[in-house]
């Protein structure tokens, strides 16, 4: 049901790695307990993250949550798009709605996270 390919975080937000660079966004699961995004507030290139502190908002019409960072490191890129189509993250959350990519600092982090079938499992938990 989630890509196998992904970690995945407690917070429900996702980590693709490639060559250092986590790629980072939230589920299929958070875009549909959030519904309709109004608003997407992301850090600045060269921000520093800590991996489980707050790197952004996402703003629903039902409410306002907190983005964790799965990892510690510094901001490389951000998906500019998102501030003017949020709707993008609940349309396409493994793809076009990525949100940061992060110079991983200490790639044993990576190990803390969940892969797909520990975090499917942890969803059906939060359904009941």
């Amino acid at each position: 049901m989630y890509p196998k390919d992904l970690k995945y975080s407690e917070t429900h937000e996702w980590v693709e790695v490639d060559k250092g660079i986590a790629t980072v966004g939230i589920t299929d699961f958070a875009t549909k307990q959030l519904t309709d995004l109004v608003y997407v507030e992301l850090p600045s290139i060269g921000a520093k993250v800590a991996k489980g502190s707050s790197f952004g908002v996402v703003e629903s019409v039902k409410a306002v949550s907190d983005l964790h960072s799965p990892v510690s490191g510094t901001v490389v890129k951000v998906n500019e798009k998102l501030s003017k189509e949020p709707e993008i993250v609940t349309q396409d959350p493994y793809g076009k709605g990525w949100m940061i990519k992060v110079k991983i600092e200490d790639q044993t982090e990576l190990d803390t996270l969940m892969d797909s079938e520990e975090y499917e499992e942890l969803v059906k938990k939060e359904k009941k």
